[in-house]
């Protein structure tokens, strides 16, 4: 006679980007296996296509498509999966800033954590009185790669490219390119004719992007001092 299968809760949540309810499981030990070995791994294409199969396989809404969600989703998303699986506390090693040598543990509750959206935030930009262009939130590779580091990286070309990899459109009032118009060549010298106003126009999309924020208190175990810290991205709540 076979074992029985075990039942697995599923839960709800709201992606922060559309605000759509959909449906999850927690991790599988088969599925935190994959994403341990594809860790240690330390290539960027093993732990993409890791996490593309675990959320994959723990989304039970139909219609999602991981590899097109927003960074943000991806975090919040994983950030959840993984409360339900490990537990609703995480630990987190916080660098005290009045001394900005001491690490204290904080515990925070994965329900307090939120997006938060910045009101500044825009994801037009206008480059001169003729055209203006149009990005698109970063994706799982990239996700990937501003959470996970690798030696070796670049961080100039980095930057280039996922600015490069974010340009949806460049438009005018004749005329539109979209991505598919354009190589990465092509879209590099684009972004090296501009001066240095303009690009800060393009990076402000992405530091006022939605992102995982939370805010933490710590007390200094050395100094007995209590401060305020806030924690950003998905890679501050696995310190």
């Amino acid at each position: 006679m076979p074992l029985p299968k075990i039942s697995t809760p599923t839960y709800e949540l709201e992606l922060p980007s559309t605000g759509k309810t959909i449906k999850y499981r927690p991790f599988l030990v088969k599925e935190e296996k994959l994403l341990v070995l594809a860790l240690e791994s330390d290539d960027s294409k093993e732990i993409t296509n890791a996490i593309k199969a675990v959320l994959k396989d723990c989304i039970q809404t139909r219609g999602v498509k991981v590899e097109t969600l927003p960074t943000f989703d991806i975090e919040y998303l994983f950030l959840n999966i993984r409360g339900k699986s490990v537990g609703e506390d995480i630990e987190v090693s916080v660098l005290c800033p009045d001394d900005g040598e001491t690490y204290a543990e904080v515990q925070i509750s994965i329900d307090e954590i939120e997006v938060v959206k910045d009101k500044d935030h825009n994801k037009q930009i206008k480059i001169d009185d003729k055209l203006m262009m149009e990005m698109r939130y970063p994706s799982l590779d990239q996700f990937v790669k501003s959470n996970f580091s690798f030696n070796g990286d670049n961080q100039v070309d980095q930057s280039f490219d996922l600015i490069a990899s974010c340009i949806d459109k460049v438009y005018s009032k004749e005329e539109a390119w979209t991505s598919d118009d354009f190589t990465k060549k092509e879209v590099t010298e684009f972004l090296e004719q501009m001066n240095s106003s303009q690009f800060k126009d393009i990076e402000s999309f992405f530091t006022t992007m939605p992102k995982l924020r939370h805010e933490v208190e710590v007390l200094n175990p050395k100094t007995k001092k209590s401060s305020k810290v806030v924690l950003e991205g998905l890679a501050s709540f696995f310190a």
